[in-house]
């Protein structure tokens, strides 16, 4: 059965972004430091597309493949322009969002917004999927995602640094959530913990 998957690097402080997150600089400053456990430099550089992951980094890149669609809060796909309209193997992107998209999305077919609200999004994303799970991506869509019950489980990669500033993660919660942890993969470099939501 296909599940609701929320994939996100953070902070031991809860924050997923850092400061100055904006077009121009996607993830605020600092940003690739949550992510160098994948094998990325807290500076890539030009040849960042280039650098080989190995190990956990790998093994969850290809978990991050599997997934038959994507569902992205409007914040995160216009900072990276909808991925250039592929995220990966040409599966679906799924946006909720109260406002129509901008120009620039029409350039990609496999992008939709839907207008409609998180549970018709999940919905749709799901519907596209198949068999297959839903990457979900964003804060504010994780937070409106767990407070419509439509969000299955957490892939939390809690890296060991204090960031002090940006955007967290749960920032803003109707109400207490109960999680199971399903699997923990300890690292020098992070703590990657999936959790399910129980309900």
């Amino acid at each position: 059965m296909s599940a609701s998957v929320l994939y996100m690097s953070m902070s031991l402080d809860g924050y997923i972004a850092g400061p100055n997150d904006k077009p121009g600089n996607p993830g605020g400053d600092a940003f690739m430091r949550l992510h160098e456990w994948y094998g990325f430099a807290s500076d890539p550089g030009p040849n960042a597309e280039s650098i080989d992951t190995s190990g956990i980094g790998k093994q969850f890149l290809e978990e991050i493949k599997t997934t038959g669609a994507v569902l992205s809060g409007r914040n995160t796909v216009e900072h990276v322009d909808h991925w250039g309209g592929d995220h990966h193997d040409a599966v679906p992107i799924f946006v909720p969002s109260h406002r129509p998209p901008g120009p620039s999305v029409a350039k990609y077919p496999l992008v939709t917004y839907v207008r409609d609200g998180i549970a018709s999004a999940m919905a749709q994303a799901k519907a596209a999927a198949g068999d297959r799970n839903v990457l979900v991506h964003g804060a504010y869509t994780a937070q409106t995602a767990l407070e419509a019950g439509v969000l299955d489980e957490l892939q939390i990669h809690q890296v060991p640094v204090l960031f002090g500033g940006g955007r967290r993660l749960f920032e803003v919660l109707p109400a207490r959530v109960e999680l199971e942890i399903v699997r923990v993969n300890d690292t020098p470099e992070a703590t990657h913990i999936r959790y399910r939501v129980r309900r």
